[in-house]
């Protein structure tokens, strides 16, 4: 997602109270030096949705191009989205894949190594369950797990969580069954291949041929036919007989001409986090303002505070009401309530929008999900959404994923609210679409 401009970041100087402001200039040290923390924290754990690239460029593979699209994820100095393609590219040259390196637990397979595996072809896929970019690539992963398996390819997802609930084995192996993956997957939690590979973005996709050399690399979503014909001519080198290509059988996604605004206030809503980690991070880099523009957020953490809706809201901020504390990855629910007066609210621009929530304790709790202050309307409800008898619109939340809420034809905006009577809510994670006729099921 694009960086928000100094237009986004004059108009956040405007909302901030001068007593913030004052606050934030006095803090500044302790920020400095919290955020060189967080930069440790970010390199050997990995976290992240955003744009800022990691400037290494690894021995073993090509330098990555810094991801401007809207279509990836990655481990960030800070946070902000874009509109055009990430890289793709033919490697030429003979680049050794590097070997997986402190893997965990794995999926579909017995463990494995590259170098086994030499005389096939071999698709490596960065990813982690709860980004909604990965999860809009798992048909084009499946399909061509189904095609080409018999013809020699190896479909290779390597999961490198985002969050610490994605480190979970039993957290992950569900989500593998909900989305219906059959090929390998290895848990990366220390992110030890990832850096191997001088990896930086969710999704990546590394192609290696049947010598061990990387062929071909894509980051990001898109490009699925393009990526499918690297592995036809790959797999063709062996004389195997293909079959017709598959991608042209899923229907791809458009963006939606609307979106293409060049008022960065008015744009899709880039990525908002409600944990601490996130929030004092891009407040001390001074590049891209923090998330949530309630004040005394940034007054403590991990502790539970009284916040009041400063009101007027704008897009690209989270506005908190009600009793909640700050943890370093989410924001918690802090008591139990009987009429959702505390909650969460954005001004979303986009088409479709998720959050990642968790339950605390793992017991199922209700979230109440409203727009301008209505129950969502059927058309644009999300794949998550129920609906009670009086209408009420709202999600079960029975373990740590990503929730589709809003799901519509076009590009729109909206006032979205979540709350929660229970002290067991805690929220992660927004993040955003623009496609043209909204998200597919996943």
């Amino acid at each position: 997602m694009a960086l928000i401009t100094q237009i986004a970041m004059n108009s956040v100087r405007e909302k901030l109270s001068v007593r913030y402001r004052s606050s934030i200039r006095s803090s500044l040290p302790r920020f400095l030096t919290f955020f060189l923390l967080v930069q440790l924290f970010l390199f050997t754990a990995g976290c992240g949705n955003q744009q800022q690239v990691q400037t290494g460029v690894s021995p073993t593979v090509e330098k990555q191009k810094t991801p401007t699209g809207v279509d990836a994820e990655t481990v960030p100095d800070d946070v902000g989205s874009s509109d055009s393609d990430l890289e793709s590219s033919d490697l030429n040259g003979a680049v050794p894949a590097p070997e997986l390196k402190g893997t965990d637990k794995w999926i579909n397979s017995d463990p494995f190594t590259l170098k086994s595996q030499k005389g096939k072809g071999v698709l490596i896929d960065f990813w982690t369950y709860t980004c909604v970019n990965c999860i809009r690539t798992l048909p084009y992963l499946r399909l061509w797990h189904e095609a080409y398996a018999d013809a020699g390819l190896v479909i290779l997802g390597v999961h490198t969580p985002e969050f610490e609930f994605e480190k979970v084995y039993e957290n992950l192996f569900r989500a593998t069954q909900e989305f219906n993956l059959e090929y390998p997957i290895v848990q990366d939690n220390q992110f030890e291949t990832w850096k191997s590979f001088g990896n930086s973005v969710w999704p990546a996709k590394y192609l290696i041929d049947q010598d061990g050399v990387i062929r071909y690399t894509h980051f990001g979503e898109g490009k699925y036919e393009e990526t499918e014909q690297a592995i036809r001519s790959l797999l063709a080198e062996t004389a195997m007989d293909l079959q017709e290509p598959v991608t042209p059988s899923i229907r791809s996604y458009q963006l939606d001409s609307a979106a293409r605004v060049t008022d960065v206030m008015l744009s899709q809503t880039r990525e908002l986090y409600a944990g601490y980690l996130r929030n004092y991070g891009v407040l001390a880099s001074g590049q891209t303002p923090p998330y949530i523009l309630n004040t005394e957020y940034y007054e403590t953490s991990n502790e539970d505070l009284l916040y009041s809706d400063p009101g007027d809201h704008v897009n690209h901020f989270l506005y908190i009401e009600g009793l909640w504390r700050n943890e370093a990855e989410y924001l918690i629910h802090a008591r139990t309530t009987s009429d959702h007066e505390d909650y969460v609210a954005v001004k979303f621009y986009g088409s479709s929008v998720n959050a990642v929530m968790d339950t605390v304790s793992g017991d199922a709790i209700r979230v109440q999900v409203t727009v301008d202050n209505q129950p969502i309307s059927v058309h644009q409800a999300g794949f998550d959404i129920e609906f009670d008898s009086d209408g009420t619109s709202y999600v079960n939340v029975t373990n740590g994923r990503m929730y589709n809420l809003i799901n519509k034809d076009a590009f729109g905006t909206g006032e979205l609210r979540l709350s929660s009577n229970s002290p067991e809510f805690s929220l992660y994670a927004f993040t955003f679409g623009s496609y043209l006729g909204g998200e597919r099921e996943f």
